[in-house]
């Protein structure tokens, strides 16, 4: 078989498996009423693509592969997967937008790609996000974390809460609509909080009923911490959703999740209420949870709800390791 036959051999493959995943995943969806999700992640070991579904268009990314391959051979493929994709959905190859991804390290995923915009909206539930399907990596909104941003708009009424590592703002927009009290977003980034801004408007009218004092703090968060510990600030609900490695040059020193983990949870912790909640999401490959020694932290046993937050459009995939611990009152 030569190159062109596998290639149209492959695109059909990748065809033939996006129609039947669609077809279980769209009215799975339409119960849920969500409208981004994953249809298909390497699914087919010779396609090693993974293409999320985004209210109509689709964002996805082409996984080094092991072995070399001229770059024009991997363009031609790369453009008969488009092809195969949109025939499959139904949609323009227009809508369909595929980087690059390698193995990454803090926040790089986020950086543009230099392929322009193209922005979108999607929906969970009633909350809406802003997506960009084109210029970074990541689009703004993990999929991976939609069950643990339900666990968060169910417990935030009436709450204090923190948004560590906020990014585009999710949790806190999860947070405000479920009723909490104060909603702390803290980032580096401007654009990133801007965004999150963005997505606070796009979710007004279901958040006009409420009371949320809602602030957009753009700081380090292991500097913000220790101020805030320093005053005795305290948030009932924290969230910490952290890159696995980042060494801004606005930080004072690099940042190593599996490394560094304990430390941040020792100043979670200390502005943490007594009774309070914290959320920890850590997508790195086996990461292993160490909390820190004494005080109030010996009593706390952590509950690995990983599992719990595998919806339908993951199951047998990987998604980060998740944690709610809860301090003593």
């Amino acid at each position: 078989m030569n190159t062109g036959d596998k290639t149209a051999g492959q695109a059909q493959m990748l065809a033939n498996r996006l129609v039947k995943r669609q077809k279980h995943l769209g009215k799975w969806a339409r119960r849920r009423r969500i409208n981004a999700y994953r249809l298909y992640d390497r699914d087919i070991p010779e396609i090693p693509l993974v293409l999320d579904w985004y209210n109509g268009a689709v964002s996805g990314a082409l996984y080094k592969r092991p072995y070399e391959k001229d770059p024009g051979e991997e363009e031609q493929w790369l453009e008969a997967m488009r092809q195969g994709t949109a025939r499959a959905l139904g949609i323009n190859p227009s809508r369909i937008f595929i980087k690059f991804r390698e193995p990454q390290r803090g926040k790089a995923q986020y950086h543009k790609t230099g392929a322009g915009e193209f922005l979108t909206e999607v929906s969970e539930d009633q909350m809406r996000f802003r997506v960009n399907l084109s210029g970074y990596l990541d689009t703004g909104l993990f999929l991976d974390r939609r069950l643990l941003r339900v666990r968060i708009r169910k417990e935030a009424a009436g709450r204090r809460v923190l948004n560590l590592f906020s990014y585009t703002g999710a949790f806190s927009v999860c947070a405000a609509a479920g009723g909490a009290a104060l909603v702390d977003s803290v980032d580096l980034s401007n654009t990133y909080l801007d965004w999150a801004r963005e997505n606070f408007l796009l979710n007004g009218p279901l958040l006009a009923d409420g009371n949320c004092n809602c602030r957009f703090i753009r700081e380090d968060v292991l500097r913000f911490l220790d101020g805030a510990a320093g005053e005795n600030r305290k948030w009932d609900l924290i969230i910490l959703d952290p890159p696995a490695f980042s060494n801004s040059k606005k930080m004072a020193l690099s940042f190593d999740l599996r490394r560094d983990h304990r430390e941040l949870l020792a100043k979670c912790f200390r502005v943490l209420e007594g009774g309070g909640t914290l959320y920890l999401s850590a997508n790195v490959h086996r990461f292993k949870l160490e909390l820190p020694a004494g005080g109030r932290t010996g009593n706390i046993v952590p509950e690995d709800i990983s599992e719990g937050l595998r919806d339908e459009d993951y199951r047998g995939r990987r998604i980060p390791a998740a944690y709610r611990i809860r301090l003593p009152g």
